[in-house]
């Protein structure tokens, strides 16, 4: 993939596609070309729309299953020729077939070090285990829970006894740089999975 036209998924504030906005849209052939929600208030839209991104919202009470929103979000991000789907913030799992329609392209920021704490409420899940190391992680989407080949993981000691907030503000910065990271690797044909170990993502230095 030399470049990519990418589709970002978001269901809240957006501050993920805010940095990929800032920090990628318009660099190294990549462009954000369609923003969508479960959302019709998320502030992710309104980002969008300040810089001239098209966007569409797909709130599930506007269709018979889940199934049927996910293929109709499937068709227009194809008709916006996205090839590489990213999660930033977006709340819901995905059809089988939408992610069968991109096929090891859609990824997804999640704030904790997986396999560890999958799931809404990752951070209340690690303060509530007691774990004094945090993190971020990077990875492919499968039809599981956060259950895909990870790509990337940051990680941030906090110890004594803090709060959500002010761990989701000492990851947020984390999560910024690893999600724009990432998305550069991957439209430089950096990383990939590797057909041979599923589970197991091919990362290539830019030198090789």
């Amino acid at each position: 993939m030399a470049g990519a036209r990418v589709g970002v998924l978001a269901s809240g504030v957006g501050s993920n596609l805010q940095a990929l906005l800032d920090r990628v849209h318009g660099r190294d052939g990549i462009e954000i070309v369609a923003v969508g929600s479960d959302k019709p208030d998320a502030q992710a839209l309104a980002r969008a729309r300040a810089v001239g991104v098209p966007d569409a919202t797909f709130a599930a009470a506007g269709y018979p299953d889940r199934r049927a929103r996910d293929l109709a979000m499937a068709r227009w991000l194809e008709a916006a020729g996205v090839d590489l789907v990213v999660l930033a913030g977006y709340m819901q799992l995905l059809d089988a077939e939408f992610l069968a329609r991109f096929p090891h392209r859609v990824i997804n920021v999640h704030p904790a070090l997986l396999p560890a704490f999958p799931g809404i409420g990752a951070i209340e899940q690690a303060l509530a285990y007691g774990v004094k190391v945090f993190g971020v992680t990077v990875h492919f989407v499968d039809e599981g829970v956060d259950t895909g080949p990870v790509i990337a993981q940051r990680a941030v000691e906090m110890p004594g006894e803090p709060t959500a907030a002010q761990v989701r503000e000492a990851l947020r910065p984390l999560e910024h740089d690893l999600l724009c990271n990432t998305v550069v690797r991957i439209a430089r044909g950096e990383i990939g999975v590797d057909p041979s170990r599923p589970r197991h993502v091919r990362v290539r230095e830019a030198s090789e």
